[in-house]
Parts: structure tokens; C-alpha cells; sequence
């Protein structure tokens, strides 16, 4: 399947959005884009040629991408509908509502939460069967994966033509088999982020020993091998007695840890708000953006040249 000539209705034009845009429009797809916020819109097509100048693609590629004023006209005539709104379950739901009235009967109406279940944003929807979840990572452009989800009245008809869609658009689809909180990216990473706001809590180190640990050790060999992979290599007779001995140890709460919720009562909110676990100072904050670009694309290079020994 091409998406050349394929029709993409996108309601939000933000982090994400526009993001989202970009790719189906190097891909070839004619996209609209609907926001309330008139800065949003407005800036779209700039924020986009700027991701295009720092990625070398032809600016030309940015007429593909249409600012439009209501949803309707984003998505009329579309075969792809992608949700990026703020993650608020009565936004979203008020959108598919309307997506429901304003849409083709086999249009494919995807929301792009990250951690909200599927079936909850689709309960009682009058358009449910055609509603599923496309989970796409930040930089949308840069970050192969998406997360595909549906829900118990997904038409897995809507689930195939969604995968199949996102392959020619040149992304790395995956399908999540059931619809619970987070899918398996978030759970993932949200695991580790719990360990390591408890490892800060019980004093066993720094924030930046955290980072450090994970950015030169472990997370180093991530883009090239995943856990499974890896358990597999090292032996599960291994895995197993780690487990054994680790696991009781690992913090288990299910609440945020005190740290974060201290920092966030004093407005401590991170590069935001100029400090948080860290000081950020002025130009830190893109600092961190650029290096976490490089390293997409180094990482990018890796996949094809690394093999385990």
C-alpha cells in the first residue's frame, strides 16, 4: 500500500501533531490540520520547515501540509484520522463525538493518548467500531515506533488497515492485543522512572548518577537489543536467579513518590519552570532536545551495524 495521494485528518497541531503531519506528508499523503489555538496553527508550517532544514528534506514537502479552521474541514474526505489533544479523557471523547458526525462510514478515527485506555475513550461512541489507539513517541518524525490498540468493538478489519497504513508511511507499527493503561511503552518506562524516583528518595544516589547510569550503561545497548533478546542471550537460568534474589527489593508503590510530589507542591515542574530533580539554566532545555535528536539518528545507524557477540 502507498499513502501517496491518501487523504490525513490531524486535530491538534501541537508537540505531536505536527509531528505526525510531517511524517505522512514526506510520505507523500495529503494532510489538514485543525487547532483551536490560533498560534498553533499559525506556526505550523514553520515548526515543520524547521524540523525539515535540520533533517536536510526539500521545503517543498510543507505544501503538503494544510492549516484548516474546524474539524470538519481537517478531516473531510479523509481515510485516516489522527486525535493529538491534550491527554483530558472529556476532551478526547467530546472529538470522537464529532469525528463520529463529521467523518466517512470506513473512515479510521485513531487517537494518539499515551497512556489512556482505548475503550474508555470510545465507550458509547456513536462511531466505537472504528475507533483505535495510535500511540506515537516524541520526535513523531524520528522514533520508528507507534503502538496500534484497539479496544472490544474495534472492527479488527480497522486494526489491520491502520498497521498497514502506518508500514507505507514508513513507521515500525506494533499491535497491542489488549487495552489496558500505558500499553507497553509507557508501562515500560514508567517502571523504570518509578525505580528511579525511589532510588532518589532513599538517598542511594544523585539525579545526575541516575541519567548517567542509564544513558552509559544499559540504555547504551537499548537500540539494538531489548530485554527479551537480552535475557534470552545472557540465559534465563541467569534471569531467573537475578529475579530471585532483586525483585523483593524493587519498590512496588502505587502512588507517585514523595520526591516528585514535593517538587511539584513547591512548583519545582522541571526545565519549565527552571528547576525540578535538575537546575536548568536558559538554553538547556534545547540543549537536551538537540542531543536526544543526535542520538535518535545515531541510533537509527546502530540498528543496521550492530550485532550481539
Amino acid at each position: 500500500m502507498s499513502v501517496q495521494r491518501l487523504s490525513v485528518g490531524i486535530v491538534g497541531a501541537g508537540l505531536m501533531g505536527h509531528g505526525i503531519a510531517q511524517v505522512f506528508a514526506v510520505a507523500g499523503a495529503k494532510v489538514r490540520v485543525f487547532d483551536p489555538s490560533p498560534e498553533a496553527l499559525g506556526s505550523l508550517r514553520l515548526r515543520v520547515a524547521s524540523n525539515f532544514l535540520a533533517l536536510g528534506l526539500p521545503l517543498d514537502l510543507v505544501e503538503a501540509i494544510e492549516p484548516v479552521d474546524s474539524i470538519s474541514a481537517a478531516v473531510a474526505s479523509a481515510s485516516l484520522i489522527i486525535e493529538a489533544a491534550p491527554e483530558d479523557i472529556a476532551l478526547k471523547r467530546k472529538i470522537f463525538a464529532e469525528l463520529a458526525e463529521c467523518t466517512d462510514a470506513d473512515a479510521i478515527l485513531a487517537s494518539n493518548t499515551s497512556v489512556i485506555s482505548i475503550g474508555e475513550i470510545a465507550a458509547d461512541q456513536a462511531a466505537a467500531n472504528r475507533i483505535v489507539g495510535t500511540h506515537w513517541w516524541n520526535p513523531p518524525y524520528l522514533v520508528p515506533l507507534v503502538e496500534v490498540i484497539g479496544h472490544g468493538a474495534t472492527d479488527q478489519g480497522v486494526v489491520a488497515r491502520t498497521m498497514t497504513m502506518l508500514t507505507a508511511a514508513g513507521k515500525t507499527p506494533v499491535h497491542v492485543r489488549r487495552d489496558i493503561p500505558g500499553f507497553v511503552g509507557n508501562r515500560l518506562q514508567h517502571a523504570m522512572w518509578r525505580e528511579a524516583l525511589a532510588l532518589l528518595d532513599a538517598g542511594v544516589c544523585d539525579p545526575e548518577t541516575i541519567d548517567t547510569v542509564v544513558r552509559s550503561g544499559f540504555g547504551a545497548r537499548l537500540a539494538a537489543i531489548g530485554p527479551i533478546e537480552n535475557a534470552d542471550l545472557v540465559g534465563l537460568d541467569l534471569t531467573e536467579a537475578i529475579h530471585s534474589y532483586l525483585l523483593p527489593h524493587l519498590d512496588a508503590s502505587t502512588e507517585p513518590a514523595a520526591g516528585l510530589r514535593e517538587r511539584v507542591s513547591r512548583g519545582e515542574l522541571g526545565a519549565k519552570s527552571g528547576r525540578g530533580y535538575l537546575d536548568w539554566e536558559e538554553g538547556d532545555a534545547d540543549a537536551a532536545r538537540d542531543r536526544m535528536v543526535a542520538q535518535l539518528r545515531r541510533a537509527e545507524n546502530l540498528l543496521t551495524t550492530w550485532k550481539p557477540s
